[in-house]
């Protein structure tokens, strides 16, 4: 799939999205100030969500107990309404992410997000693992032709079978988040083997959103093939609000990008050869043929005057019970790595 003119996929540079969410608290110079902080640390898209609150929960709807524990108690309705950004806000931030460089993607939690998220020219279309199983819902998102990021958090495979089916028609556009929905995630709970699972069910680029804690296990995930990476990120993890302490600050960001990168190097192509560095090892390090004692022109190499050591180069252990029985082509000295030309082969 294609983000903003960027190939998104397996063999491709890990696409890394900042999550920043809610963690600008409703306050816009917080926001810009996460879209900067984005861009330095090397992300590819910083992602904000875009919600009715009023269209999103029911007045009744309690928090959950990690927003209890941030926010304090209360209902979801207060909380979220605090944190609500306008169409025109929205199209702030999306501007200053155009004017840096990083690419705006937005998580729309109500249809008529959706609408002002098409009418804004969203990237892409982030969705929430709470809307995994809201089919109906993810049919009409799907329907506006943009690509789609699916997390697939508290969801079983054939829950997911069913939102990659609601969403046919951005088939070709479409990308799986594996997802722990617990924040911070316990690492033992993060099944990253799903991330296989996932790729081998559907035939989609399959990344991963990481709700552990720190720079967590984001790095590992791309070693087990996730293609995307979503974290998290706050400008300080003591601010007030539901996703502050669960998130990582600028320079953890920074550092997971660089560890991505390395590991990314670290992959390869999955040939296996000597590497630049071992190619200069290699003939220092393997071993060869070599006699155990001086044999005169004529003598018979015997397996028992035969040995191996280094340095390589010569002819290699392999060819043992090849150079045994033969004669010497000329005088050999003890420990000398053998060659073709020091064996009579007639």
């Amino acid at each position: 799939m294609h983000i903003a003119g960027r190939v998104v996929g397996h063999d491709q540079p890990t696409y890394v999205i900042a999550e920043a969410g809610v963690n600008h608290n409703g306050d816009m110079s917080l926001a810009h100030r996460l879209i900067d902080a984005a861009r330095q640390a090397g992300a590819d898209g910083v992602k904000f969500q875009a919600f009715v609150s009023e269209e999103l929960v029911t007045p009744a709807t309690p928090k959950a107990g990690y927003q209890v524990q941030t926010t304090g108690d209360g209902g979801q309705l207060a909380m979220l309404k605090a944190l609500e950004l306008s169409a025109d806000q929205h199209a702030e931030l999306k501007h200053h992410c155009e004017t840096v460089g990083i690419t705006y993607i937005c998580t729309p939690y109500d249809d008529l997000s959706v609408d002002m998220l098409d009418r804004l020219g969203v990237a892409a279309y982030k969705i929430a693992s709470t809307d995994t199983t809201n089919t109906p819902f993810l049919s009409r998102l799907a329907a506006k032709g943009r690509p789609v990021i699916l997390s697939t958090g508290m969801s079983t495979l054939a829950e997911v079978e069913e939102a990659v089916t609601a969403c046919a028609a951005v088939a070709d556009r479409l990308l799986l988040l594996h997802c722990t929905s617990e924040y911070p995630a316990p690492p033992e709970e993060a099944n990253l083997r799903a991330i296989a699972t996932l790729r081998a069910a559907f035939g989609l680029p399959v990344g991963f959103s990481d709700h552990t804690a720190g720079v967590g296990l984001s790095p590992t995930a791309v070693a087990v093939g996730a293609c995307v990476i979503e974290k998290h990120f706050t400008l300080d993890r003591a601010l007030k609000g539901p996703d502050h302490s669960a998130s990582v600050e600028p320079a953890e960001l920074a550092d997971l990008v660089r560890q991505i990168r390395l590991i990314e190097r670290a992959m390869g192509d999955g040939i296996k050869r000597p590497t630049a560095a071992e190619i200069a090892n290699k003939p220092r390090m393997q071993k060869s043929l070599v006699l155990r004692r001086a044999t005169a022109a004529g003598e018979t190499i015997t397996v028992a005057n035969l040995t191996c050591k280094r340095p390589g180069g010569g002819l290699p252990p392999s060819w043992l019970e090849r150079v045994a029985g033969r004669r010497a082509a000329r005088a050999i000295d003890a420990d000398h790595s053998l060659t073709l030309g020091d064996v009579d082969w007639s």
